[in-house]
């Protein structure tokens, strides 16, 4: 059974995770559409842009996104003094800076699922005067579906696993931003809680676990579905 605190701690790494994919979904379908696209001027800055949090160290993330939108920038200062809203050292940040590191890896299988479609029927469907938009709403997005599915939920399973961002530009707030993660880092730094960070880490592994089995499932599931 878990305690009270560690529902606590769980439910916020499932909320953080969870708003991360929401914040990022629309923006990584647009990448990857974009990417699978034949050549295009920039397509490699897009490319770029899209992968770099994969090679970058995930406290220079958090850093730059304290940089970019910390109540001090001209960003995050706005949106303070005008809507009373702050992104640093909060859920919403916590979100935000998961949603940055698990943004590559839903480009990459929605991108993957969309090149995937067979090309005959977009040229067919151009023939029979289908504008682009109708092709994308009508066609591409869902026979990229099954792509589209894993990739949410595999970003969902990583954002559960996300550290150096969100103790950057989040901070460890208990009952606020203290996800899983961050709840082990700071049992293993008191003495005497050893058995807590370890009870922690069975649960963060268990939730792992079971997003990737899950992605695996809905995969399978949603091209059965477009097969039938």
């Amino acid at each position: 059974m878990l305690t009270p605190d560690e529902l606590q701690i769980l439910s916020t790494s499932l909320g953080v995770a969870g708003r991360a994919v929401l914040f990022s979904l629309p923006v990584a379908i647009a990448f990857a559409w974009a990417l699978s696209r034949p050549r295009f001027p920039g397509k490699s800055v897009v490319d770029t842009i899209a992968h770099l949090p994969l090679v970058l160290p995930p406290v220079l993330v958090g850093y730059l996104l304290l940089l970019g939108l910390g109540a001090q920038s001209p960003i995050g200062g706005w949106l303070k003094s005008s809507f009373g809203v702050q992104l640093a050292f909060t859920a919403e940040g916590a979100a935000i800076a998961t949603a940055v590191m698990a943004f590559p890896l839903m480009v990459r299988a929605i991108r993957l699922s969309f090149e995937a479609t067979d090309p005959g029927l977009f040229e067919a469907a151009s023939v029979l005067r289908a504008g682009p938009w109708d092709r994308f709403w009508s066609m591409t997005l869902p026979l990229a579906w099954p792509g589209v599915l894993a990739g949410a939920v595999t970003a969902f399973a990583a954002g559960l696993g996300e550290f150096g961002a969100v103790i950057t530009f989040a901070s460890n707030v208990e009952g606020e931003t203290q996800t899983l993660p961050l709840a082990i880092n700071a049992a293993l730094n008191t003495p005497g809680r050893d058995d807590v960070a370890f009870r922690l880490a069975l649960i963060s592994l268990a939730a792992a676990i079971t997003g990737l089995v899950l992605a695996e499932m809905l995969q399978r599931w949603a091209r059965r579905r477009l097969e039938a």
